[in-house]
């Protein structure tokens, strides 16, 4: 019941901009849900919900984005310092880390969500990336390059 419920107010704030936990409570009651302020109050601490700006000057619930900033910072600190080699191939993009570094440095990749990246491999010492396109794996090489300078 609870994962239903949390899953609900999931897609509520997802779907609407919910400002309070009463108009969280109210959704949930109208989806028929039998809570109180105290359980929305536990929901939204449990799904680490944050508030933010809303397109109307308010402010909203919604889900942090996937890590939070300083785990990414530090992932990427880690692709930078681990990079040995990139190289482009076709669509591909080759990253060649120290060894034991290539899957930590694909989740960087992963989290840092280029629309140019499709999805990644990692072995021990080397990620594979694919993109869109050829032109978008030179973009790719060309930012992970940067990433290191």
């Amino acid at each position: 019941m609870k994962s239903n419920r949390q899953n609900e107010i999931i897609e509520i704030i997802s779907s609407a901009d919910i400002e309070t936990q009463e108009e969280l409570a109210t959704a949930l009651r109208e989806r028929g849900y039998q809570v109180t302020q105290a359980t929305v109050s536990r929901d939204i601490r449990e799904l680490r919900l944050i508030k933010v700006a809303s397109k109307s000057g308010g402010y909203k619930y919604a889900r942090p984005v996937r890590h939070e900033v300083a785990v990414s910072e530090r992932l990427t600190r880690i692709l930078a310092d681990s990079l040995i080699h990139v190289e482009t191939a076709a669509n591909m993009v080759v990253v060649k880390t120290l060894s034991g570094s290539a899957n930590v440095a694909a989740e960087a990749l992963d989290n840092l969500g280029w629309a140019e990246i499709i999805g990644t491999i990692a072995g021990d010492n080397t990620i594979f990336i694919a993109a869109k396109s050829e032109a978008e794996a030179e973009t790719v090489t060309a930012r992970i390059r940067k990433m290191t300078e």
